[in-house]
């Protein structure tokens, strides 16, 4: 665990506020002894932990994720302030809001009363993910539903899964993480009694809730430096997995990853609407150019996207001399994409960021989580994902 995350230990949590990304300790494996039950006496496990207030209301919700299933890729954009989490009927048998803890029917209640602009009946949610330790969590922040730039067709949406031949739904929903650091331990207690404080509630919960306004997220501005090699490739076994199973894809036929990278930065954003491969015996250092839209689509104007493609092993890093062959390749009013399966050194990074060369970095662990993004978050729906765009011939 780094040092520089505030920790409170097991005999310290019941008292201790919430802070964003402090850690809270379990004391060893036992499940009498998970932090979230003793915090909030809620549930044990899951991922839905609401605490009832009466027969139909709620004191407060507490939402977990381990961030690490393939098919429920639950995420969090520190930059943004958004949350994408995946409701609670993960297998076939049930109805989308028939499930056992009813964490769906919650969804859309609450979804509901957002666009119905009922905010007065949502409680608080409390999200928290899975720490470095067995059972330690993490605290992520205080969350509404919806988010400003997510329309209300689109903040929470049933989505259709498959699991051994059988079909079922379950929900997609977007939360905003709100502007509040550290979430005050007596309006905690305030919520489990019943008898809410505003004394000691969070000024962006109060002014979201008493307005119909834009929730004031906490946005964190990202700074201008390069990214160390742990940063740039995945953190977990499973999306490890999925990255090195894109690299044995084109052991064989390295050539082939150009198609790969230019349908990447197809993904990566939606403004790239057209790429074209390069020949392989003049390419002149640039795999592919792809053409990026800026405007209205009546009325807009398109500059040119240059791909450079290095599928490496993910503990091969492109230095200097893969990065600086790109870059001298650039034309005026061009940019360029680097896409590696594993990570750019130190030097080359730090050159492209002081020097302000308008070059994107994809590294491995931006190809795993703009897949997943994407619904592409297993090895089954990765294999057919590079089957859709591989066994046709020609451009994008």
């Amino acid at each position: 665990m780094r040092s520089d995350f505030k920790a409170f230990k097991s005999e310290e949590i019941v008292d201790a506020p919430l802070i964003i990304d402090a850690v809270y300790e379990a004391l060893g494996g036992s499940m009498v002894y998970e932090p979230l039950s003793r915090m909030f006496k809620c549930s044990n496990q899951g991922g839905f932990r609401a605490v009832k207030n009466g027969e139909s209301g709620y004191k407060f919700i507490i939402l977990y994720s381990s961030l690490d299933d393939h098919d429920w890729p639950d995420s969090i954009d520190i930059h943004s302030g958004t949350v994408v989490y995946y409701g609670d009927n993960k297998r076939p048998g049930n109805s989308i809001h028939s499930t056992p803890i009813g964490g769906n029917k919650i969804l859309r209640n609450y979804f509901d009363f957002l666009h119905s602009g009922c905010r007065g009946d949502i409680s608080p949610i409390f999200f928290f993910t899975k720490g470095a330790k067995a059972r330690d969590v993490v605290f992520r922040g205080l969350l509404v539903p919806g988010a400003t730039h997510i329309s209300e067709n689109e903040d929470l949406v049933a989505i259709w899964k498959s699991k051994e031949g059988k079909r079922f739904q379950n929900y997609r929903a977007i939360f905003t993480v709100l502007d509040a650091g550290t979430i005050h331990r007596k309006w905690i207690d305030s919520l489990a009694s019943g008898k809410p404080s505003s004394q000691y509630a969070p000024k962006s919960w109060l002014e979201w809730k008493a307005s119909s306004s834009p929730p004031r997220a906490l946005i964190t501005e990202r700074i201008a430096t390069h990214r160390s090699k742990s940063e740039q490739l995945p953190s977990t076994a499973s999306d490890t997995y999925l990255l090195e199973q894109i690299h044995t894809s084109f052991t064989s036929d390295p050539f082939s990853f150009e198609k790969c990278a230019a349908e990447l930065v197809k993904l990566m954003d939606k403004n790239v609407v057209s790429y074209e491969l390069t020949r392989k015996s003049r390419d002149g250092g640039i795999d592919a150019h792809a053409e990026y839209r800026i405007g209205l689509s009546s009325n807009s104007i398109k500059v040119s996207c240059a791909i450079e493609a290095k599928c490496y092993r993910p503990d091969t890093p492109v230095g200097v001399k893969g990065t600086s062959r790109l870059i001298s390749r650039l034309k005026n009013r061009e940019f360029g994409v680097l896409v590696t399966t594993s990570y750019v050194d130190q030097q080359a990074y730090k050159e492209i960021i002081e020097d302000g060369h308008p070059v994107i970095i994809m590294s491995g662990v931006d190809i795993v989580n703009i897949l997943k993004s994407s619904g592409v978050s297993s090895p089954e729906l990765l294999t057919q994902w590079l089957k859709s765009f591989l066994s046709n011939a020609g451009s994008g």
